[in-house]
């Protein structure tokens, strides 16, 4: 569970209210199923730090007005110090409450005892889950596109960790097919041009330099085939350094897999042939025009798809569902897959085709987080091409350009379903209106206030803390205090941006409590109580940091 100050709060209010509930109304406690007190955040922080609407949920249960439920909880409530004053009861019924000052602060400790573990959760138990993403074509350097698939399907990686689950990362190779095809004739006609002969580049080739530069190194490793007749040998060279190419960009974008899935082997190994002849015995099937059609409809599908066309191929989909048989048959009854939006027509058709596995494969299995494009933006216009790939953005062009920091960052502060707008500008500049220099900032900010105080830090960790009684450091309590929750729910929704949501508003706090208020001041009580909160916040924003794959910089 959870381990943090926020959470044991948000139960010890439930827990309390739960005891006023049933000591105005004993009866509810004899149900088959009696009635749990759920505790909320309320909207307004101003109304306080939690809320309950139980009475406006028992009104007709009990036949009494919400706000008359509400009054003879409160008078009902047991003695204790864990929040401040009356509750207030405000409109219909909502009962708002303020925790005491010594549950505020309670945070502060509790990140001191926890560090970097400040936030984590045993919720996942352990339980496999794999994680795909990338998953890229091997035909050229890796995109913008890529890079976002990158960054937000290893910020879920390290999410999911967070919360106790045991996290597979897997790249799953598209090595087969007619883009690798297209991708050996367009070495192999560099190689024809290199040694004069007159040779037509194919229509759907790859035109981008890196092809020149591939066809160079295969004539050199490779002189008695110089002009690339062997056709096996160089489409096989071209993917290994291609694929190559790619661990590297994505190394230097502190991205690892545990796991390299060739979708080559699908076929090599039989699964694809024995996927189709399981569909077939379970009568999901059925012969026309020459073609093997799968009945998806019977799965929500809008229409049958096509599985073998009538000259014995097989359709894209196919082997997707003998891929993710694999994940099943792997032991992960879990599996999230990060694509681009482009992709979004063939999960309804790999979902249908695992249900009529009939395996015992869970309906929405797996789960998908899709992304949308990235558009590049540098002096106002638009950025179209790359020097090495030609037509599009590589990702090593951002991280060469703007950091690996920043291109994270930015890759995973919108949701993933909505476009981006990656301003190169922006991400370069040193000022507050950079979401990642204003996050890490704040960061550095505490690091100078530290060295300037000079003292020991961890004499911090019994620093009292009852001085903190201003605005500015109860909505640093309340922020940190909301880091686990925040946590889980990213988790939970497979939205990792809400993580980059969360630590520009625990900046935005923290720097306006600095503007505010000054930290080395006289009162000793009152200045090592403010060392210690924001050396938790620090605290914090590193954790919340390293979830993003961001670093924590003391200095700027």
């Amino acid at each position: 569970m959870p381990s943090a100050a926020f959470i044991d709060n948000k139960r010890a209010v439930a827990a309390l209210f739960q005891q006023a509930l049933f000591s105005a109304y004993p009866a509810l406690q004899q149900d088959e199923a009696p009635f749990a007190i759920e505790v909320e955040k309320p909207k307004n922080p101003d109304h306080g730090h939690f809320a309950v609407n139980s009475a406006l949920q028992l009104a007709r249960k009990l036949g009494a007005k919400p706000r008359d439920i509400a009054e003879a909880i409160v008078a009902a409530l047991p003695a204790s110090d864990l929040i401040t004053g009356k509750p207030d009861i405000a409109g219909p019924g909502f009962i708002n409450i303020r925790l005491a000052a010594s549950a505020e602060t309670r945070v502060v400790p509790a990140i001191f005892a926890a560090a970097d573990e400040f936030g984590k959760s045993t919720d996942g138990a352990g339980k496999k889950v794999m994680v795909e993403f990338v998953s890229a074509n091997p035909t050229g350097p890796l995109h913008v596109g890529h890079g976002r698939g990158a960054a937000t399907g290893d910020t879920l990686a390290r999410l999911l960790e967070t919360q106790g689950w045991n996290v597979s990362r897997e790249f799953y190779y598209n090595d087969a097919g007619a883009q690798i095809n297209n991708l050996g004739l367009s070495v192999q006609a560099r190689l024809r041009e290199k040694a004069g002969i007159d040779a037509a580049f194919p229509e759907d080739g790859y035109r981008g330099q890196y092809i020149v530069e591939i066809a160079e190194r295969y004539a050199a490793e490779n002189p008695a085939d110089a002009k690339g007749e062997n056709f096996d040998a160089v489409c096989k060279f071209a993917v290994a350094a291609l694929r190559h190419e790619q661990d590297l960009d994505l190394k230097a974008f502190d991205v690892q897999f545990d796991v390299h899935y060739l979708e080559s082997s699908l076929y090599t190994d039989g699964l694809v042939e024995k996927t189709v002849e399981h569909l077939v015995r379970m009568g999901h099937t059925y012969e026309k025009d020459g073609a093997l059609w799968l009945k998806t409809t019977d799965y929500g599908d809008d229409k049958d798809r096509v599985m073998r066309k009538s000259d014995g191929t097989f359709t894209y989909f196919v082997p997707d569902i003998a891929y993710h048989v694999t994940k099943w048959e792997r032991g992960f009854g879990r599996a999230i897959t990060e694509l681009g939006a482009d992709h979004h027509g063939s999960l309804a058709r790999v979902r249908a085709g695992l249900q009529a596995m009939q395996m015992g494969v869970p309906q929405g299995y797996p789960d998908y987080v899709l992304h949308q494009m990235i558009t590049v933006m540098r002096g106002g216009e638009e950025v179209k091409i790359s020097k090495r790939a030609g037509s599009y953005v590589t990702l090593r062009d951002l991280i060469d350009e703007v950091g690996r920091d920043a291109t994270r960052y930015f890759f995973v502060m919108r949701k993933s379903d909505s476009q981006l707008t990656f301003d190169i500008d922006l991400a370069k500049s040193r000022s507050e209106d950079n979401p990642v220099y204003y996050v890490q900032y704040a960061h550095a900010r505490i690091c100078s206030v530290l060295a300037q105080w000079g003292g020991d830090v961890a004499s911090l960790r019994g620093a009292d803390l009852s001085p903190l009684t201003s605005k500015y450091e109860s909505d640093l309590l309340r922020a940190m205090a909301d880091f686990p929750e925040l946590l889980a729910a990213a988790a939970r929704e497979l939205a990792p941006h809400l993580v980059c949501v969360y630590l520009s508003d625990l900046a935005a706090k923290l720097h306006s409590y600095y503007n505010a208020e000054k930290f080395l001041v006289e009162d000793e009580k009152l200045k090592l109580a403010r060392l210690a909160l924001i050396l938790a916040t620090r605290q914090v924003l590193k954790n919340g940091l390293a979830v993003v794959g961001v670093s924590a910089p003391e200095k700027m």
